[in-house]
């Protein structure tokens, strides 16, 4: 079985909720698919940045298999 792991940084609003690059990851969720991956397994960490504009910072680590 092949395997192809990536990391993104998702970085959180300083004001109000979400994160400013969600579509960022879906491009390489979608991107990995057209390749003929799918997602295995994702998992995060979260680190808070300091700063006037900071926010949070999380980083997914997501790991596709080969269909």
């Amino acid at each position: 079985m092949k395997y192809v792991v990536l990391q993104v940084i998702l970085k959180e609003k300083f004001i109000g909720a979400g994160s400013k690059n969600l579509s960022e990851l879906e491009e390489i969720i979608n991107g990995q698919a057209e390749k003929g991956y799918r997602l295995h397994t994702i998992s995060t960490a979260s680190s808070g940045t300091k700063g006037l504009m900071g926010g949070d910072r999380i980083q997914a680590t997501l790991v596709f298999e080969k269909i």
